[in-house]
């Protein structure tokens, strides 16, 4: 990324804290990417960690990080993710996420972020997806 980013992420002051995400990210240049909602499959096609929420959650983030590198861009480059995870999800799993997403992102200056929980995905086998945008 170049020394200034096409894009603002932050804070502002009159709202409520966050942990581990931006309240807003403002573009201000770049080219625009959107990264359709990524779930836990191999180049091959195959599920990766079939009922196994931590296994998914790497290939996901794994997919995510091919996508936007294949857009001329990083993973510093996502300004926003949205999660769908499955319900049947423990709450008590959602951490590790945040510990795989931590990996991935800058910690310091983190994407905007909704997590939602919902009754399915496309496949039942898959727990989460996630898409993401970024401005390379």
């Amino acid at each position: 990324m170049s020394a200034v980013a096409p894009f603002r992420l932050f804070n502002p002051k009159d709202m409520p804290g966050t942990i581990g995400y931006s309240q807003v990210a403002e573009i201000t240049g770049g080219k625009t990417v959107l990264i359709s909602g990524q779930v836990s499959r191999d180049e091959s096609d195959a599920i990766v960690g079939e009922r196994n929420f931590s296994a998914q959650v790497e290939q996901v983030f794994q997919n995510l990080k091919m996508a936007v590198e294949a857009a001329g861009g990083n993973f510093s480059n996502i300004v926003k993710l949205n999660y769908y995870c499955v319900e049947s999800v423990e709450p008590s799993q959602v951490p590790v996420v945040r510990e795989i997403r931590d990996r991935f992102v800058n910690t310091e200056n983190p994407p905007a972020s909704t997590f939602v929980f919902v009754t399915r995905l496309v496949r039942p086998e898959f727990l989460i997806e996630i898409e993401a945008v970024a401005v390379v």
